[in-house]
């Protein structure tokens, strides 16, 4: 166990202490946060050009507005007066917007005609647009027909479901902890897809690296191969853990100085749920259902999904890095050769991958549940069900089946490690690999 405990530590210190680890752990944070701000200001982007828009208005609709759209993406709209005409020859204006007359007030289709000789206005500006004129012509329309406004408003409701449980002692479960729910199980599926790659590959790289230099010649001289093989899983997934431990305390501070510093205040937060569902939203009721999400969060059982989360991490992690490193054991120098050894270990993480993906939508499914059982996919689609609570009967079962699976499946990779790390200049193919399991030590 001494020696075990020596080759962990040098495995975890010599990368931990390496710039590449500093530097990827510190600056990992900053570029997910500054892809979401740079996505953001991209997707919102008014454009450094302003450009000046005639709005012709014949129906009478729009009163002294000029759509509200003043330097939006970078068009300033101005009503005037008389024709196409006048215009089109105007050196104060770029293009002209023309609304022509309503000939029928229970038609549902309405042509609204842009003037320009510039091209075609971008998606989002058009739909912006086409969303203002819908909304003047629903209050024109309204007040034609004599229909109240804050009436016909209330026939729009929001609409949140909320499960009732017919056992006695259960909490409610509304729409919205649905969400959050759905936003925290993927991002944990996430994580572990990363985690098992990532890691995974790094113990593989590890132990070809040191079979290729020849190294490892000397280090089975003072320890077992199977030791060896450990002591890289155990120190690479302490390191694993130590990464993702300092990215869980950074991202979260990091994303909430970025949204201070640079998201959206409560007046475009307005504009924009305005925009998408036609209704009326004033900033207490966004405030009210920001207080509801953060509610919903601090609710969850933390003190189930954490430990769960980190029995899954490494669960998943030490039968992975197990297969990976029993591959990297039995490499060679011809990469179609390697290619084709780590594909039956990488397609069934992928396929968990997408399998979590449907979990999340339905995660008491019976995808999701025999999913959960199959060890090779438990590690990515477990930890994507527990913000939902699943039934602790399928916890139980899912954890003891990984367990047993990894005692064999690190017993399995032993067979084959101490085997193929001394292996040289010989093509291995699976039939090789199936006889290494029976060699007598």
């Amino acid at each position: 166990m001494e020696k075990l405990w020596l080759i962990i530590k040098r495995e975890y210190l010599s990368r931990v202490v390496k710039k590449s680890f500093i530097l990827t752990t510190l600056l990992t944070p900053l570029a997910i946060v500054l892809f979401m701000v740079v996505a953001g200001f991209i997707m919102n982007y008014d454009g450094a050009e302003q450009r000046n828009v005639a709005v012709i208005d014949t129906t009478g609709i729009l009163g002294t507005d000029s759509l509200g759209l003043k330097n939006n993406k970078g068009l300033n709209f101005e009503k005037v007066s008389g024709s196409v005409d006048d215009y089109k020859t105007s050196e104060k204006y770029d293009a002209i917007l023309e609304l022509p007359p309503i000939k029928d007030l229970m038609s549902k289709e309405y042509e609204v005609k842009y003037y320009s000789s510039e091209g075609i206005l971008g998606t989002g500006v058009i739909e912006r647009i086409e969303g203002d004129i819908e909304k003047n012509i629903y209050n024109y329309k309204s007040k034609v027909f004599g229909f109240n406004k804050d009436s016909l408003n209330s026939l729009k409701t929001s609409v949140g479901l909320e499960r009732e449980t017919l056992k006695e002692g259960d909490e409610k479960v509304s729409s919205t902890a649905s969400i959050i729910a759905t936003g925290i199980g993927g991002a944990m599926g996430f994580i572990m897809y990363f985690a098992v790659f990532m890691y995974g590959m790094m113990v593989m790289k590890s132990v070809t690296e040191e079979k290729t230099n020849r190294i490892v010649e000397i280090m089975v001289s003072s320890v077992k191969p199977f030791y060896l093989m450990m002591g890289k899983i155990l120190g690479v997934g302490l390191v694993g853990l130590t990464q993702v431990a300092i990215w869980g305390i950074l991202i979260p501070i990091i994303g909430t100085i970025a949204m201070y510093t640079f998201g959206m205040d409560a007046q475009e937060i307005q504009e924009s749920q305005n925009q998408m569902s036609g209704m009326e939203v004033d900033a207490k009721e966004i405030e009210s259902k920001m207080i509801q999400v953060m509610a919903e969060i601090k609710s969850q059982n933390w003190l189930l999904i954490i430990p769960l989360f980190i029995v899954y991490f490494l669960g998943g992690y030490m039968m992975y890095s197990s297969l990976f490193a029993a591959v990297g054991s039995a490499m060679g120098d011809d990469a179609s050769e390697n290619s084709s050894l780590t594909l039956p270990i990488s397609l069934p993480v992928i396929i968990a991958f997408y399998i979590m993906f449907a979990v999340v939508q339905n995660p008491n499914s019976s995808l999701a549940t025999w999913s959960s059982m199959v060890p090779f996919f438990s590690p990515i689609v477990m930890p994507a069900r527990l913000a939902f609570g699943p039934p602790w009967w399928e916890i139980a079962l899912s954890v003891a089946i990984l367990i047993a699976s990894v005692i064999f499946f690190i017993w399995l990779s032993g067979r084959i490690y101490r085997v193929g790390i001394l292996m040289y200049g010989k093509k291995v193919t699976f039939k090789e690999l199936g006889k290494w399991l029976f060699y007598k030590e």
